[in-house]
């Protein structure tokens, strides 16, 4: 990936770092985030096909809920309503923290994000800005009950994913710098001699960065787009993390006849998904299997050096060791 980039359209937001901004940049992802994207996913399926399985599972679940409100401030276009959104303040997302930050939104600011959304003019719009501060209560109080239905039973392989993502980009950050891995995340994403552009509809923002630095939000919902905020709020850039179809699939992994008769056909299916980091709870999602099954093959190959283990947060990290790696393409050949 070249560290320079095409010429970026027009309308986009910009934002010039120093080296202390490069320093304070972070990673961390979003259970709210997640949440006010697949609302919008919900109103147009057939644009996001790769999360046509979510969408069958959960539908019949959403039918007693009244999402009236929810859908009329998470339009399709170019614009949400950033009070819905904070930025997370940490690495270890709490679902419960970030809603009460919605709660607690200054309800004149609010109000004026609200007046900004297509559907101003709908009857749940208009009630909610004739008492914005009650509307905003009752809009996390909806985000929540919502979650509860639609995304906490699907959480831990989502939440794998993202972890994994994280540990990735902050890997490549460290081993090949700025502008090759801000250039490797999005087509909508540009790094050049020390600004970063991001292609925006909703606005146009230039300058240097304010603030804290600037996080970097994988996402599985929002493929395959971006999302970009600044101003008043700390400058978050959401891009959509690879491997999102893997959430939903339970793929069937090819493995060598050697390498079955060497380990067994399980751990062998084990050791081939391990071409990045994954979680316990992701990889068993991923092969069909119990996690608790996955967790002790985990820990035979891992005595055996054939598996790499690392620690973030709460997560514990697997990914196929040199050796590993090396027996599988051995066993190819």
């Amino acid at each position: 990936m070249p560290e320079s980039s095409p010429r970026p359209p027009v309308r986009c937001a910009e934002f010039t770092f120093t080296s202390a901004d490069l320093a304070r940049l972070r990673f961390a992802f979003s259970p709210v985030s997640e949440a006010v994207a697949s609302l919008r996913l919900l109103q147009d399926p057939g644009r996001h096909a790769l999360h046509l399985p979510w969408i069958r599972a959960v539908r019949p679940r959403l039918r007693p809920l009244d999402l009236r409100l929810l859908f009329a401030l998470c339009p399709l276009g170019p614009y949400v309503p950033d009070f819905l959104t904070p930025p997370p303040v940490g690495p270890l997302p709490d679902i419960a923290a970030e809603l009460d930050a919605v709660a607690s939104a200054d309800a004149e600011a609010t109000a004026g994000e609200v007046a900004r959304v297509p559907a101003a003019d709908t009857a749940p719009v208009r009630e909610f800005l004739a008492d914005p501060a009650a509307g905003t209560a009752r809009v996390a109080a909806q985000l929540r009950l919502y979650w509860d239905t639609a995304l906490a039973p699907y959480w831990p392989q989502i939440r794998g994913l993202l972890e994994s993502e994280v540990l990735r980009r902050s890997r490549q950050l460290a081993r090949e710098g700025a502008a090759v891995m801000f250039n490797d995340l999005h087509e909508n994403i540009w790094w050049d001699d020390g600004v970063l552009r991001v292609r925006t509809l909703a606005w146009r923002r230039s300058g240097p960065m304010i603030g804290d630095g600037i996080i970097l939000v994988p996402s599985v919902f929002h493929w395959p787009d971006t999302l970009v905020m600044a101003e008043p709020y700390q400058p978050t850039l959401i891009y959509p993390a690879p491997g999102v179809a893997t959430v939903w699939q339970q793929a069937a992994v090819p493995t060598p006849d050697a390498l079955d008769a060497l380990i067994g056909r399980t751990r062998a299916k084990i050791l081939v998904s391990l071409t990045e980091p994954v979680t316990t709870v992701i990889l068993a999602r991923r092969l069909g299997m119990a996690p608790g099954a996955v967790s002790q093959h985990l820990k035979v190959l891992h005595a055996a050096g054939l598996l790499d283990r690392h620690r973030n947060g709460r997560e514990v990290f697997y990914s196929g060791s040199p050796l590993g790696l090396a027996l599988c393409t051995r066993a190819v050949g």
